[in-house]
């Protein structure tokens, strides 16, 4: 079995590497091809994650394709985790809106509208060539913004799915927080990539969030950054995403001050380089758990093996709606536990979403519709309209001025933009 990973350079790759060679067991990966267009980074990364393949034992041979045609060329799937422009455009993303007093964030708002102009149509060409190089493959998206993204490769028809580790993560430390084996707990999960919610925690069927908020609301809160006191009289688990809308003014007046992430990813990253680069050096350094994307690794083995194999699973992983959230169209991507099977992917069924819920996933959907557009057609009209839909946003002057501002920072990556 052969997987590509496009943005094989990446400083997350070592993480998805060392979780192929953990749970070779549950998917027999004969070779990994990682391609990216930065030669001197992938090299550094693919040496590292031989030896991280070598030290458990694992036969699969790590490839470097000198093209997309041929990195994808007869993969089973086809990871995405691709950055357009690197941490430099990132910078930008989180500090433009700012000037205008909006959230600077990568996903969320209008950083995560740049983004979506930048990658989406890259998406989509790496989705033509998948097409026709590797027509069974199924692309498996982990590049932000995923709801979006995804969106735009269904779109064209693809047989794609988005995949977060939002979930996985508070799985992880609720289990953590109970002292149980990870595996006992699922959740209900419900909402769309980045803007979802924890309505229960099923340990062995029973839900034992309410427990797990009156013993642990302070905990939990920290990990999410939002009050505690909003998880007790919601009785909800709020991602951490959900800080950009329900503590909007707080968060604003820090970014002002503080270091940009994009700044701390950057230097982060660059120590993660030198350390990938000694020879010596075959397991994950711990500076790798600061860089985020925890338990990505165990998000994608565990989704690949259910995809590829008969090993079914429940996941949590970004598809159509189809009826799934019956308040928004069947079109929309949403962020929703699914039974996989061999290549099939059924949602699960979901109870009713509270009004407080469901009218902000509905706010946002209609946004991310708007941005797929956007990202499609071009034009700096339909950047101000899909500002305009954002919840964070909703003002047409402003919405105006930002989308003069996104264009014109990102014209060496918009074609439609350029001069």
């Amino acid at each position: 079995m052969k997987l590509a990973v496009i943005g094989g350079g990446s400083t997350y790759t070592p993480e998805l590497v060392d979780g192929l060679a953990r749970q070779h067991g549950a998917l027999a990966v004969d070779e990994l091809a990682l391609v990216d267009p930065d030669s001197a980074r992938l090299s550094v990364v693919a040496g590292f994650a031989r030896r991280i393949l070598a030290r458990h034992g694992c036969p699969a041979r790590v490839s470097t394709p000198d093209s997309l045609e041929s990195g994808v060329d007869g993969a089973a799937a086809v990871l995405l985790q691709l950055r357009v422009g690197g941490q430099a455009t990132r910078q930008v993303d989180e500090t433009l809106p700012l000037r205008c007093g909006c959230i600077g964030q990568e996903t969320t708002g209008v950083g995560g509208l740049a983004k979506a102009l930048r990658t989406v149509p890259v998406v989509r060409q790496i989705g033509r060539v998948v097409a026709e190089r590797a027509p069974r493959a199924w692309i498996v998206d982990f590049t932000n913004p995923v709801g979006i993204v995804t969106r735009a490769l269904l779109d064209d028809g693809r047989r794609a799915v988005g995949l977060c580790n939002v979930a996985i993560g508070l799985q992880r430390h609720f289990a953590a927080l109970l002292g149980v084996d990870p595996d006992r707990l699922t959740l209900d999960h419900v909402g769309l990539n980045h803007l979802s919610w924890e309505r229960a925690a099923l340990l062995d069927g029973t839900d034992v969030l309410p427990d797990l908020i009156a013993a642990h609301a302070d905990d939990i809160a920290e990990r999410v950054q939002l009050p505690a006191g909003l998880l007790r009289r919601y009785g909800t688990v709020p991602s951490y995403y959900l800080r950009y809308y329900y503590a909007h003014d707080e968060v604003l007046e820090h970014q002002r001050v503080d270091p940009s992430r994009a700044e701390q990813v950057a230097a982060i990253e660059g120590e993660l380089l030198t350390l990938y680069a000694d020879p010596a050096l075959d397991t994950k350094p711990p500076l790798l758990e600061q860089r985020g994307g925890a338990y990505y690794s165990e998000a994608a083995v565990a989704l690949l093996a259910s995809l590829l194999s008969d090993r079914a699973g429940t996941h949590v992983v970004n598809i159509r709606n189809r009826g799934t959230l019956p308040f928004l169209p069947d079109d929309a991507v949403i962020e929703t536990p699914a039974h996989v099977h061999n290549g099939q992917i059924e949602p699960l069924p979901v109870a009713a979403v509270d009004p407080l819920q469901r009218g902000l996933i509905g706010h946002v959907a209609a946004y991310e519709e708007l941005a797929v557009r956007a990202a499609r057609e071009g034009g700096e009209q339909a950047v101000a309209t899909a500002l305009l839909a954002h919840p964070l946003i909703g003002q047409a002057t402003l919405a105006d001025r930002l989308a003069a501002l996104v264009v014109d920072a990102n014209r060496a990556h918009l074609p439609w933009a350029a001069r």
